[in-house]
Formats: structure tokens, sequence, C-alpha cells
């Protein structure tokens, strides 16, 4: 089964973007992010590419 995440749809706050983008530049991989921001890994992907941010692929 699947995580949960009980923040669904919630906006982004300035800290969890900050966080996103020190993560992103680090290398980390897009599960690891999610975990760490407690978002799903599609929530990340679609904020990191809006952002212009690469994530490291699944390792």
């Amino acid at each position: 089964m699947a995580e949960r995440f009980e923040r669904h749809r919630q906006p982004w706050t300035a800290d969890e973007i900050q966080k996103l983008h020190t993560l992103a530049k680090k290398g980390m991989a897009l599960k690891a992010i999610a975990k760490a921001l407690t978002r799903s890994e599609e929530s990340v992907k679609e904020r990191a590419k809006a952002d212009g941010l690469s994530i490291a692929k699944l390792r």
C-alpha cells in the first residue's frame, strides 16, 4: 500500500520551497526529498519543475 499524505493539496510554504531547493542542489533523489518534506513525489516533481530545478532520479 502506498504511503498516505495528509497534506493533500496544501500550499507550499517558503520554508518548504527553500528546503526543496537545498535538497535538490545536494543531489538528493526524488523519493528522499518527498519523504523529507512529507509530500508526494508527484507534488515535489511538479514544484521542482515550476521552479526550474532538476532532481536526481530514484536510486
